[in-house]
């Protein structure tokens, strides 16, 4: 088996061997995955953090020991807090990482960092101020930062800077956690589900105060959330159907 770790600050996942593939998801700075596959120019990977798997071209990563990975995966995790920061590598150069990147790997790669950052568990009420920070993001399809996320991006990197993990597509993350029956059973920091108009599982967003929720629709923005679904007074109607409301934490 091979493993790797990525050193740069945000490399595409994509569903073939191709940059003109479909981009699944995002790599940050400093995750670490198992190597399935390997051709000439591109590695078909499996995240540690969710098991997601894709495709990553061979030159945007670093190949690290069976004993390095486990070391890393086996220590506590430590995620940057800066909307986008500097690590410092050994000779002096300067590569940005973004919000949510993970240093867990900084001694292996012989990197320094000096910005903010986060470990451990937090609080439900934490998960809100986090989803803040990616506030008027704009929507991509796969991405998982700042300048570019998508729905379930959005939720999985809120709850992973809090120290829980959700998995990266909207049907996995609807089959985790706990069903509520009402809204009104629910609490900042739960998530609701939205179907199409065939039933399947589209959307997803975070519960907050007093009926409102936010979500990546167009950008990370802040709706009415009632027993319809999401309504968006800007445009005076409902944009999402709702249909399950889990509680994680």
């Amino acid at each position: 088996m091979i493993y790797g770790i990525c050193n740069l600050s945000i490399v595409p996942l994509r569903l073939d061997a191709s940059d003109t593939s479909e981009l699944l998801s995002q790599v940050l700075y400093g995750e670490l995955f198992k190597v399935l596959e390997q051709r000439k120019k591109w590695s078909r990977i499996r995240l540690a953090f969710d098991n997601y798997e894709g495709w990553i071209d061979n030159n945007q990563y670093i190949e690290i020991s069976e004993e390095q990975y486990n070391t890393i995966y086996a220590s506590e995790e430590q995620y940057t807090t800066d909307l986008v920061e500097f690590i410092q590598c050994k000779n002096d150069k300067l590569k940005p990482v973004v919000l949510g990147s993970s240093l867990r790997g900084l001694s292996i790669l012989e990197h320094s960092y000096d910005g903010h950052s986060t470990t451990g568990i937090n609080v439900k009420e934490d998960i809100v101020n986090s989803a803040f920070l990616y506030l008027n993001s704009p929507y991509l399809w796969g991405g998982k930062t700042p300048f570019g996320i998508d729905c379930a991006g959005f939720t999985q990197m809120v709850y992973k800077l809090n120290g829980y993990k959700l998995l990266r597509e909207v049907s996995q993350q609807s089959n985790q956690g706990e069903a509520l029956s009402f809204i009104e059973e629910s609490e900042p920091g739960d998530l609701a589900f939205f179907d199409d108009s065939e039933g399947n599982i589209v959307h997803v967003g975070i519960i907050m105060k007093n009926n409102y929720i936010i979500h990546a629709h167009g950008k990370v923005r802040i709706d009415r959330l009632d027993h319809s679904g999401i309504f968006n007074v800007e445009i005076n109607e409902h944009t999402h159907k709702l249909r399950v409301i889990k509680k994680i934490i």
